[in-house]
């Protein structure tokens, strides 16, 4: 069983996972774990349970991950008394990361101590790494003052996007800005990974890298199952 971990509020998630018949595919969400039936134990998988789809199975029926949640929002725990949400919300955090680092399938991507989705850098950090990969970055300047207005993010009007999933790319780009891509997950510690450059063109500059693939291409769909099936 392949498992999505989203928020409720994910409706590409969700349409992915209702709509998909190849393989038993299940989503996850926040408001599950307050369902009675989760046992977790350190070092012990066989003895360990989850709640998928309102059932209690063992964690080793389990054949993956996709995380697509890098934490639980407290406004996702509708059903806690308000006051406790934040409480709930960081318990829960700590609870899945916990849970996805000791289970024994592939997860896409596995956690890190400050995101459940995998390394979260942020923007000078991806910059510092694109470079190291590689990649033709553009000059990169911050301003920090008390006083001072932040300026607003520019978004370039036109981009391409790479998507790394395990040892392949996905994108039509020079092959040259995909194997840079494969570089930069490897060198961030994930398996997937989207990648934005300015042009399709080699020597394209290095936009930004983010978790977020994108649920809605039929390819992308297909090679995360291939990924997990080892294919």
């Amino acid at each position: 069983m392949l498992i999505v971990l989203a928020s409720s509020y994910d409706e590409a998630a969700r349409f992915w996972v209702e709509n998909w018949t190849d393989g038993d595919v299940a989503l996850l969400t926040p408001k599950d774990l307050s369902k009675i039936g989760w046992r977790h134990y350190l070092g012990s998988l066989e003895d360990s349970t989850a709640v998928i789809k309102d059932e209690v199975i063992s964690v080793e029926k389990i054949t993956g991950v996709l995380t697509r949640l890098p934490c639980v929002f407290e406004q996702e725990l509708l059903s806690i008394v308000e006051k406790d949400r934040p409480y709930v919300a960081a318990e829960m955090t700590a609870f899945l990361g916990s849970w996805l680092t000791h289970l024994s399938c592939p997860i896409l991507n596995r956690p890190t101590p400050i995101c459940l989705m995998g390394t979260n850098w942020r923007p000078q950090q991806w910059i510092y790494a694109a470079s190291q990969a590689g990649m033709s970055v553009e000059t990169h300047h911050q301003l920090i003052s008390l006083k001072a207005e932040p300026e607003p993010v520019k978004i370039p009007s036109e981009r391409v996007s790479v998507t790394v999933i395990g040892d392949r790319y996905i994108g039509e780009v020079d092959p040259i800005l995909g194997h840079q891509a494969k570089k930069l997950a490897k060198l961030a510690g994930v398996e997937l990974l989207v990648v934005h450059y300015n042009r399709p063109e080699a020597g394209a500059y290095f936009i930004g890298a983010d978790l977020w693939l994108d649920l809605k291409s039929l390819e992308i769909t297909t090679a995360i199952l291939e990924y997990f099936s080892g294919k």
